[in-house]
């Protein structure tokens, strides 16, 4: 099922005989080991010899080898250099800070810096809300993570989680112009994370948080938005669940069924699984079944932590016990944001005609997306090399857009739920089919017709 993609990306430099079969040869060569040639460059040409940089995709590291072994076994090459094209953007990091103001004098200098500075910081401190008008509170986030739950790596810490929290922040200025700064916290005790994040807020108009293990981050998310002025925002948990909501209203279109009529299975009560169901639950489905690796959640099944106990009184109206495979026998829609490879076509044919199958566990999803469609009318996946990925890219660059434009104090299901209504009507009916329910997370109407409608449910908030 994965084909060969930028995340393996190689470059490798060799040296070859100057023969009119040197480009086929190796060309053959990168494709004999199944790699996907992205580029062939020749940098040096000699009478004798030419030296080239092959770029290809790969599967693995372990594949990146094999690639390159393939290249140096062939006769009269020689491998000089293989870079991995990855680690090498991620050289020196991929943010920056920036000057937005010109400091070409010493008038420039004293108004931004000393003695002017002092009279900027008189002001603040008579009027604190000025803060968000006079310094760069009012555009900036925070990315913060313990790095206790990274992709798909698990309790990496908080040095390791770097590289993504930086990504993080290049996606919120690339789709919203929102600045960004990732914040790794050398801890994961709950306490103190809730603590470091209070004394950090004056310098923000809102907290990302990111990547933090459950159940604990339900707790910090909490407590935050209960002791913050500022809207706290848990990507895993709502930005996957707007974008979750927004991909299903427009399957539903595509399938012609109504929520408040359809049986929804939801493997995976962690935060994403959670922050799905909660949101879900505000569309009136006609019922969701939850699943996780003990089985379908009910409230008799004992050993529930507060999280499954509300799931458990929340969902599950007929108190149905079983596994997973249990739990899909006629239901309409199946979202995963769990494991592996948990069922096969077999389990699909069980579900009731025109189902919508969203397999998210990322890199490999609950159901290869092949099976799925055998029974399936509309499939998605996390994945950028299938139709229909579901992609919190999609959500929170517009969502912190519309949220800092209204200087907003917090952040409430109204307002993720018009996001997800705003993601879903890029999609007018002239775009809508099975394979196209979400937006590209390139199309730049997303992020500005996500902040309008986060703008306006501020508005409304503030209203009632």
């Amino acid at each position: 099922m994965p084909v060969p993609g930028p995340g393996y990306s190689i470059t490798v430099r060799v040296e070859a005989p100057a023969s009119s079969t040197a480009a086929g040869d190796l060309t053959t060569a990168v494709g004999r080991v199944g790699g996907v040639l992205t580029a062939f460059d020749v940098v040096e040409s000699h009478a004798d010899s030419i030296v080239v940089d092959i770029s290809a995709n790969a599967l693995s590291e372990n594949h990146a080898q094999d690639i390159t072994a393939a290249l140096d076994s062939v006769p009269g090459v020689q491998v000089r250099k293989v870079s991995d094209r990855t680690f090498l953007i991620h050289l020196g990091g991929k943010i920056e800070v920036s000057p937005k103001v010109a400091l070409r004098n010493r008038d420039d200098l004293s108004r931004a810096y000393t003695p002017g500075v002092a009279r900027v910081c008189q002001a603040i401190a008579a009027n604190p809300e000025d803060a968000r008008r006079l310094t760069i509170k009012r555009n900036t986030v925070a990315v913060l993570t313990d790095g206790s739950a990274v992709l798909g790596l698990g309790n990496i810490g908080p040095a390791a989680a770097l590289p993504v929290m930086e990504g993080k922040a290049a996606l919120f200025k690339k789709f919203a112009d929102v600045d960004a700064w990732p914040v790794c916290l050398d801890t994961q005790d709950t306490e103190e994370i809730i603590m470091i994040a209070k004394a950090l807020a004056p310098v923000y108009a809102g907290i990302n948080l990111e990547d933090i293990a459950a159940p604990r981050c339900f707790e910090i998310e909490k407590r935050l938005r209960e002791q913050l002025d500022i809207p706290v925002f848990h990507d895993d948990q709502h930005g996957t669940a707007i974008v979750v909501v927004a991909a299903l209203r427009n399957a539903l279109r595509v399938v012609g069924k109504n929520i408040e009529d359809c049986k929804i299975v939801v493997s995976g009560v962690g935060a994403a699984g959670s922050a799905i169901i909660r949101l879900l639950l505000r569309k009136n489905p006609g019922d969701i079944v939850a699943a996780d690796i003990d089985g379908i959640v009910y409230p008799e099944r004992g050993n529930l932590d507060d999280n499954l106990t509300w799931i458990a009184e929340h969902t599950n109206s007929d108190r149905k016990s079983g596994t997973l495979h249990d739990a899909l026998v006629g239901a309409d829609v199946f979202i995963g944001v769990s494991a592996p490879n948990l069922f096969g076509a077999e389990q699909v044919a069980t579900m009731n005609d025109d189902a919508v199958v969203f397999a998210l566990a990322n890199p490999d999803p609950e159901i290869d997306p092949l099976e799925a469609q055998k029974h399936a009318a509309v499939v998605a996946t996390g994945r950028s090399d299938f139709p229909n990925q579901i992609n919190n890219v999609l959500a929170f660059p517009g969502v912190f857009r519309g949220l800092l434009d209204a200087a907003a104090h917090n952040i409430d299901d109204n307002m993720l739920l018009a996001a997800a209504d705003a993601i879903a009507d890029v999609v007018d009916n002239g775009k809508l089919n099975a394979s196209f329910i979400v937006p590209s997370v390139f199309d730049s109407a997303v992020a500005p017709a996500v902040a309008e409608a986060v703008r306006k449910a501020v508005r409304a908030e503030r209203a009632s």
